[in-house]
Parts: structure tokens; C-alpha cells; sequence
């Protein structure tokens, strides 16, 4: 190979690692991942730390953490000036860059090509969402085109799959589920239509008169696995093309998704362990060894520079994030196994987490009624059931004061201010009550899911 390696990019929304089976999930849901990734290497521990979507491929795509992006929140327009994302790097580097279902993104810029497709509510006869053929239909055309090219290419696609709302169409939408999901004795999914931010949108893409959440998470399941099979005919045309030894190939997503846990339905907000878990893996045949997995905890700032480390792209940028790559041939590299976290969306929170200790403190009140401390031990309590804060003060404040302690010093090193402290949910105040949260955030339907994407 002549030229530098081409990067073929699954950036996945709402993919939380522990419902794959790539990862040991019960359910097999990534098949096709899965045997593609036993030539590769698979990261165990990655960790989306900036919930939602905005600042997750924002650190993701610049390799970068939240001080550096200056992003926090869905919907932020701009990076801070100067930091480059992966497209202009690329870019400026010899790629010709194409970007599938990811225009308008902070960190979606750079690319000398955009195409967009269908990627939400019900789009055929059938009821279903079709999402990933969707893609599928104007990427494989693109892929061909690119690899008739005299550059190396970046082509990078935004599956929506996992993404509410869960329509995979048959066979997936009973794939995972074969029992009573309108049960009038089961009461369990009425909490969820009667939270009014969410209950509206949640019932309008859900079977009327469905009673089983259960049934709802086997959706999300089908969407995982029907965005797997589509998935495969991508790699399936990658070696069709003879482009395999060619290309470095990448799975990752901007963040997780919860489901009924923690009362954050069928959503990404919260920054409780569902949310925060993401897969990382990378295949490129013939150059990175084969069945490797890597245990370090890693957060998604460290993708940018790894990527690069491997195509061989020496670009002497500050990145906050560094490079994987040495632990995949077992190489020593000092580990980062605590860090910042944030939320500033739905709910506006921050928190510091380590291997045993979770902490989430609120910046204002918010929408769940949630205490304003939380405190979860990860070992003892790894579902974050049961908020142990008052019980143990002396680790709160030790926490606090280690969060605080690295936001000075980030504050410092940046000469900005924490970019949580300067978003504000009312966009110029805090709330002052749960009551007025939860009286002022609402989706409404698929469409209005939509337009908060794109804002």
C-alpha cells in the first residue's frame, strides 16, 4: 500500500456497550460486529463522559475533553476557535472526506462531501423505521465512488438505529420478544406515559395501549441488530472492493442509551453507567493483530488520537486525549481510570467518577426530582440503585474537592470557564425548582425530536 490508510467510520448514536453481544450481552445483537472484530481489537472500558450527542462527538472527533471543546450541550453550533476535527485533519492531510447523516453537528464539519438520508420515524408502508438501509442506500454508491479515487478517503457514517424511536422492521421488531407486551394487569410502562417531558413523544412511536417495557427494550435490541446486518453489507462491499488491507475500520458511538432504569426513559440523559458505556473497536487487516482486548479504562478523547497514531498521521496538536495504540501490543501507558463528567441538556449536572465511586452533583434542580447529591458505588452497587450519599459525607467531599481541583486546573490551563457554569437550561438562568424543569421541558413527537437535533 502507497498511499496512508483509507478510515471507514461507524460513529453509532445511543449505542450502550452492554447490550451488544459483542460485549456479553445475552442477546445477539451484534453478529456480524462481532466476527468482523475477532480480526481486530476490541476495547472493553470506553466511557462517553459529556452526555448528549453534541459534546460526545465533539471530544470523539477532536480528541479533546469538555475544557477544550468548550462544548457541553446538544445543540452548541462551534468548537472553540481553532481546535480542528478529524475531517480537517484528514482533509489537510490528502483525504477526500465524506460525511453520511451527520450535517449541521459541531463536530460534523470539514468534509468535502455531505449525504443525508431517512434516519427516524416510519418512512415505509410498513409502519418501520428503515433506518440503516436507509444509509446503506447512499453510502455503498459513495463507497464505490471513493474507492475509485486517487486519494485515501475518510468516509464516515451517523447510524441512527439505536436512536429512538425503536421501529426495526420485521423480523427484527420480534426477534427479542415473544410475550404479552399489552398485558391490562402490568402497569409498569403507565409511569412512563405519565412523565409528561418525554410520555408524549415515548407514546406516539410506541404500540398503543403497550403496557410491558420489556417489549420496548427488546425494540431497541431488534434496532441493534437490524442496523447489524445492514451494517454487514458495508464490510461486505469493503471486500468486494478489495479494500480491506486498505482500511482502518472503526465502531464507536457518542454515547449509551438508558431504557427503564433510572427513571430516564428510553433516552440519553443522566449520567448513570447505561449512558456513559460505549463500544470501541478497530479492525484494519493485515496491520493491527487480531483478537486483541483491551481492559483500560478509556474515554472517547482518546479515539481521535489513536486513529491518527495508526494511520501513521503525526499532526503535533495538543490533545487532551492520547493514543490507545500502545496497549494493543501490551505496552505499558499510565492510566486515567477517574474523570469528569457532565450533562447539560435535559439536566444540568456534573459528577466525578472512578472505579468504585460515582458522584453526580446538580448545578440546578432538575426534572426527575432528583436529589441535588448523588453518590453510587460502582463495586457494591454497580446499577446505581441505591444513592449513598448521606451515608458516607467523608467521600462526597473528597470527591468534590478532586472534581474541583481538576476543573481549576482545567480552568487555568484554558483560561475559559467551565463551559457547564456558562449553559444554563433556561439559557439565562437556573431553574429554580424541579417543578419548573419539568413544566418546561417537553418533546412532543418524532418531528420535534428531530428539530432538537438539528438546533
Amino acid at each position: 500500500m502507497n498511499k496512508k490508510p483509507n478510515l471507514l467510520f461507524f460513529g453509532i448514536d445511543s449505542l450502550r456497550r452492554d447490550h451488544m453481544s459483542l460485549y456479553g450481552y445475552d442477546r445477539l445483537t451484534t453478529p456480524n460486529i462481532d466476527k468482523y472484530v475477532k480480526g481486530g481489537v476490541c476495547f472493553e472500558n470506553c466511557f462517553s463522559p459529556h452526555i448528549p450527542t453534541t459534546p460526545g462527538y465533539s471530544n470523539m472527533l477532536t480528541g479533546r475533553d469538555v475544557f477544550g471543546t468548550g462544548v457541553v450541550a446538544l445543540g452548541q453550533k462551534a468548537i472553540v476557535e481553532g481546535v480542528p476535527v478529524l475531517a480537517e485533519i484528514l482533509r489537510d492531510n490528502g483525504y477526500e472526506t465524506t460525511c453520511v447523516g451527520f450535517k449541521n453537528n459541531a463536530a460534523g464539519r470539514g468534509y468535502d462531501n455531505y449525504i443525508e438520508f431517512r434516519g427516524w420515524g416510519p418512512d415505509h408502508d410498513d409502519g418501520r423505521a428503515h433506518k440503516a438501509q436507509n444509509l446503506n442506500d447512499v453510502t455503498i454508491p459513495e463507497l464505490e465512488r471513493l474507492a475509485k479515487g486517487d486519494k485515501p478517503f475518510f468516509l464516515f457514517m451517523r447510524h441512527m438505529d439505536p436512536h429512538s424511536p425503536y421501529l426495526s422492521p420485521e423480523p427484527f421488531m420480534h426477534m427479542f420478544f415473544q410475550g404479552d407486551a399489552f398485558d391490562p394487569e402490568d402497569k409498569r410502562m403507565q409511569k412512563v406515559y405519565d412523565f409528561k417531558p418525554f410520555g408524549d413523544y415515548i407514546g406516539s412511536w410506541v404500540p398503543k395501549g403497550c403496557t410491558n417495557p420489556d417489549y420496548v427494550i427488546a425494540q431497541y435490541d431488534g434496532s441493534v441488530a437490524y442496523m447489524d446486518s445492514c451494517i454487514q453489507a458495508v464490510l461486505e462491499k469493503l471486500r468486494a472492493l478489495d479494500l480491506e488491507e486498505d482500511t482502518l475500520v472503526v465502531f464507536v458511538s457518542d454515547h449509551g442509551e438508558t431504557l427503564y432504569d433510572h427513571d430516564c426513559y428510553f433516552d440519553h440523559h443522566g449520567m448513570y453507567e447505561p449512558t456513559l458505556t460505549v463500544p470501541f473497536a478497530l479492525v484494519w487487516k493485515n496491520h493491527l493483530p487480531a483478537g486483541v482486548r483491551v481492559k483500560d479504562i478509556m474515554q472517547l478523547k482518546d479515539v481521535t488520537p489513536t486513529l491518527l497514531e495508526i494511520m501513521g498521521i503525526d499532526v503535533q496538536l495538543p490533545f487532551e486525549g492520547r493514543s490507545m495504540l500502545p496497549r494493543v501490543y501490551g505496552e505499558k501507558r499510565t492510566v486515567e481510570p477517574e474523570f469528569y463528567i457532565t450533562e447539560d441538556t435535559w439536566m444540568r449536572k456534573h459528577g466525578w467518577r472512578t472505579p468504585e465511586w460515582k458522584l453526580i452533583r446538580s448545578l440546578e434542580p432538575d426534572f426527575h426530582f432528583k436529589p441535588m447529591v448523588e453518590l453510587y458505588n460502582l463495586i457494591v452497587d454497580p446499577e446505581e440503585n441505591n444513592n449513598v450519599a448521606d451515608e458516607y459525607p467523608e467521600v462526597v467531599e473528597v470527591l468534590t474537592k478532586r472534581m474541583n481541583d481538576w476543573i481549576d486546573k482545567r480552568v487555568k490551563e484554558t483560561g475559559r470557564p467551565n463551559p457547564i457554569d456558562v449553559n444554563f437550561l433556561m439559557n439565562d438562568r437556573p431553574f429554580a425548582s424541579s417543578q419548573e424543569a419539568y413544566d418546561s421541558k417537553y418533546i412532543g413527537g418524532i418531528a420535534d425530536a428531530v428539530k432538537l437535533q438539528k438546533n
